[in-house]
């Protein structure tokens, strides 16, 4: 019976999640499988696996083959690599201490790397909330200052419009001479 190790979707439509299964390569994607391994979320940034590492490795050790995204994410959490000592101890090239130590020394490194990515993701999330802020805070003193103009102009009209009504009209009157009575002497 040939196996394999592969991802089976559950989830929503357009929200997938996935289980890593080892099932039979004739069974259905989504159908009958032999044992449930973890899951996979690639929903989430970095993407969220949970993995039976002790079964996977047993898994692989017993010949079955993963699927290209088993096989990416087997590789990310470490069994290949658990794998491929573990291969070089059985033809000799090195002993289990130094294939123990070897492992330990590359899952620090990656979790190390993983971790760094983490880190990014966070502080560019803050930063770019940050520049939101100081551009959304410069839009409002803008706002605020066009206003206190607008608001200011308003003012003034108004003033010069009451001091305005406040004065009491002088009307120019030009005061006439009374006409000189022309009188002729006869």
């Amino acid at each position: 019976m040939p196996l394999r190790i592969r991802l089976a979707r559950h989830g929503r439509k357009r929200n997938a999640y996935y289980h890593i299964v080892a099932a039979d390569s004739r069974a259905p994607r989504d159908g009958k499988f032999i044992e449930r391994l973890g899951n996979y979320n690639p929903n989430t940034n970095p993407a969220t696996i949970e993995l039976n590492f002790e079964r996977a490795l047993y898994w692989l050790q017993n010949g079955a083959q993963p699927s290209d995204t088993t096989r990416a994410i087997l590789s990310y959490k470490g069994v290949l690599m658990k794998k491929h000592l573990l291969d070089g101890v059985k033809k000799g090239a090195f002993d289990e201490n130094a294939a123990e130590e070897k492992f330990s020394k590359w899952l620090v490194e990656n979790s190390n790397k993983i971790q760094a990515k983490v880190d990014k993701l966070k502080s560019d999330k803050h930063s770019t909330e940050k520049s939101k802020l100081a551009a959304e805070k410069k839009v409002s003193t803008d706002r605020a200052q066009a206003i206190a103009e607008k608001n200011a102009e308003a003012a003034k009209a108004a003033a010069k419009a009451a001091s305005k009504a406040d004065e009491p009209e002088v009307e120019e009157t030009e005061t006439e001479a009374p006409a000189a009575e022309e009188t002729t002497e006869e």
